[in-house]
């Protein structure tokens, strides 16, 4: 698969992943690396700190066993190096979601940050730059 290929499916997963509410598959793609949001002076590295602050933040619904969310990824921008080890890319999010009396609605829409680097033949996150561009009402999705 092109190392682009690669690359923009981690970043697809992520969304995947949170959706399912899978929290620990999302920390396992984090498990070397860091996840930081400035707008809320936060920054986690590692599995067990990721898979702890999605826990703590996150509501999963028990009918669903899901945030009943859709995190939707465009405008991916992907810069392999030279060397061919590390690449970053650039892409926008926009998180939709509907609950019981909560209609479909944007809730959250921002931009990521990322770094990757290379080990073997295999690509993996190194860092994940969350930054919030404009945000609605996330009361039904954040605890």
């Amino acid at each position: 698969m092109e190392e682009y290929r690669q690359i923009e499916n981690l970043i697809y997963t992520y969304a995947e992943l949170i959706d399912d509410g899978d929290l620990t598959g999302v920390a396992k793609l984090f498990k070397n690396a860091e996840i930081s949001a400035p707008a809320f002076s936060s920054s986690q590295v590692g599995s067990k700190e990721i898979l702890k602050m999605y826990q703590s933040s996150c509501r999963i619904y028990d009918e669903t066993n899901n945030p009943c969310t859709k995190h939707l990824t465009t405008n991916v921008i992907i810069e392999i190096s030279k060397k061919g080890n590390s690449a970053s890319a650039r892409s926008y999010f926009t998180v939709i979601q509907a609950v019981k009396d909560f209609p479909l609605q944007p809730i959250i829409s921002g931009r990521y940050h990322d770094s990757f680097k290379k080990k073997a033949a295999s690509w993996g996150f190194k860092k994940r730059v969350m930054h919030v561009d404009l945000m609605g009402d996330c009361s039904f999705h954040l605890l």
